[in-house]
């Protein structure tokens, strides 16, 4: 740990490669890392310090590595593990190891607001930390909703020790969540916590901060000091408890002891009391399901078993290794917004027709296994340079790169298979994948059915939410994913759609992570997507 010199080309102090944006937050942004010297995946933080701030911040990476690891210590398995902090180019950064969940802000924005006996959970969670932390006089000084990470199963992990206090700046990150005495750039203790502790359960309760950004830190602060709380109208049994830790007054705020027993009897009179963690995270309402999907615990490709059975019950889904062994999973739909840092999901060009187009011509009765490959006047507009149309004897076609063949067939039943193409040269791979037994109901198919399978490989993450699109005027949903592949990371665009009578196709694009936005990778896409006719399955 130390200061390094900055460079946005190279790697975060010449050991952690930044792959792709995760979360962002006033003056915090995390990314995706690789640890070149480990081999590991991480999450890189950075947070910008005041111009002023350099002198006073130089002892800054071992405090925030020792204030860590002292909390972890006494939390074990509810602190984020820092590996390394650095500062680099004016900013500080921390290295933590990959944190197996998604920030709260993030799970808000896909899911919507929670229930009070949901929030109740999560705050209490975060009580037990702070319970333990306060009891060694250690306070955190900058919690937010970015700084929860919330699990499927297990407590809530929450990252950011030791990072207040490293400057004369009140406040580094996330100023909506910032106690009054930071804002007056008081001296602050637990009672700070406390503060941020109301806001964050105002926030999932109301789905906004209790004082809203103002865009430059001095004046949200401002605003957090002398403006009145918006009035809470969705905190029902929690209203009392949230207004209470939202005094200016430290001293008028409720103790931890006083918060415990109201979130302990908020929860244990809700009907759902009884949910497991992972449930208990779910947003108020009913059909949250159908819009997005909480990525919490790291997934997996299906197993080849897996597809056999999910091929038999909805949209054909399964682990797919074909050359360099890229993973291919299913696409699935959910209405919600994808991120906002990472490339577009389907390039812009690659929007599909209002009608679908004529099925191509089929291949014969009892066609040789690996079809044909020419150039078809069929196809809308001319190929690009490097392409060419091919037939499969199951009645398909698609352009593919020049070089590229059909690597792999499988079959769960005669109902329903995939088709695997690449080239041994080529790190990329296509999956088209087929079945006769796919549900009305694409999102249902695939959050229901597919995805619970999805939890077993290292690194799974999800990129934004799941959406629902049409495709050559038919039902479609879109689905992208990072995961780990012979050590190396790669990105997969996936996109599912509906002929009707029970039949559906996939389609599933992966590429090295690095390369996802290359020319050469989005052009490939959009070729695909753009070419591709059912044929004689429609």
């Amino acid at each position: 740990m130390g200061w390094a010199h900055a460079s946005t080309d190279r790697p975060v102090a010449g050991r952690y490669r930044l792959v792709e944006i995760t979360h962002r937050e006033t003056n915090r942004v995390s990314w995706y890392a690789d640890d070149l010297r480990t081999g590991r995946p991480c999450l890189a933080t950075r947070i910008e310090l005041p111009a002023d701030a350099a002198e006073d911040v130089r002892r800054a990476p071992s405090r925030i590595v020792r204030a860590t690891g002292n909390v972890a210590r006494l939390c074990p398995d509810r602190i984020a593990d820092v590996v390394d902090a650095v500062g680099e180019g004016g900013c500080l950064w921390t290295v933590t190891a990959w944190i197996d969940g998604t920030p709260l802000d993030e799970v808000l924005l896909q899911r919507g607001t929670f229930t009070p006996a949901r929030a109740a959970r999560v705050a209490l969670d975060l009580l037990d930390v702070l319970d333990a932390a306060h009891a060694e006089a250690v306070t955190h000084g900058e919690l937010s909703p970015g700084q929860l990470h919330l699990r499927e199963t297990g407590p809530v992990i929450v990252s950011g020790y030791g990072v207040a206090g490293t400057t004369s700046a009140p406040r580094l990150t996330a100023p909506s969540y910032a106690a009054p005495e930071q804002a007056r750039n008081e001296r602050v203790g637990p009672a700070a916590d406390l503060w941020a502790l109301g806001a964050i359960l105002y926030t999932m309760l109301e789905g906004r901060p209790p004082f809203r950004d103002r865009g430059r830190v001095a004046a949200t602060l401002r605003g957090v000091e002398r403006l009145p709380l918006r009035p809470p109208l969705r905190c029902g049994p929690l209203t009392q408890l949230v207004t209470g830790l939202l005094r200016k007054e430290p001293r008028e705020r409720p103790g931890r002891q006083v918060v415990r027993e109201v979130l302990t009897r908020v929860l244990s009179e809700a009907p759902g009391a009884g949910l497991e963690p992972g449930e208990a995270y779910a947003p108020a309402g009913r059909g949250w399901k159908r819009k997005s999907v909480l990525v919490g615990t790291p997934l997996a490709v299906l197993t080849v078993t897996a597809a056999v059975v999910t091929a038999a019950t909805g949209l054909p889904g399964g682990d797919d290794r074909a050359g360099g062994g890229s993973p291919a999973s299913a696409s699935a739909s959910a209405g919600g917004t994808g991120a906002a840092d990472t490339a577009p999901r389907v390039p812009p060009s690659s929007k599909a027709p209002s009608s679908p187009p004529s099925p191509s011509p089929t291949g014969s009765a009892s066609p040789s296994p690996s079809g044909s490959a020419s150039p078809s006047p069929s196809d809308p507009g001319a190929l690009p340079a490097g392409f060419r149309t091919y037939r499969a004897p199951e009645g398909f076609s698609v352009a593919l790169p020049e070089g590229w063949e059909r690597q792999r067939t499988s079959r769960a039943t005669e109902l329903s298979y995939r088709v695997t193409f690449g080239a041994d040269d080529d790190p990329r791979t296509l999956a088209v994948t087929y079945s006769e037994r796919v549900g009305s109901d694409p999102v249902a198919v695939w959050q229901d059915t597919v995805e619970p399978g999805l939890a077993r490989a290292d690194a799974y993450r999800r990129i934004g939410a799941i959406e629902a699109t049409t495709y050559q005027g038919r039902e479609a949903a879109d689905m992208e994913w990072i995961t780990t592949d012979g050590g190396a990371r790669v990105r997969t665009f996936g996109r599912g759609f509906l002929l009707g009578d029970g039949r559906g196709f996939s389609l599933r694009w992966t590429t090295p992570a690095a390369d996802w936005a290359s020319a050469d990778s989005q052009e490939a896409l959009r070729t695909v997507l753009r070419t591709f006719r059912p044929g004689s399955a429609s």
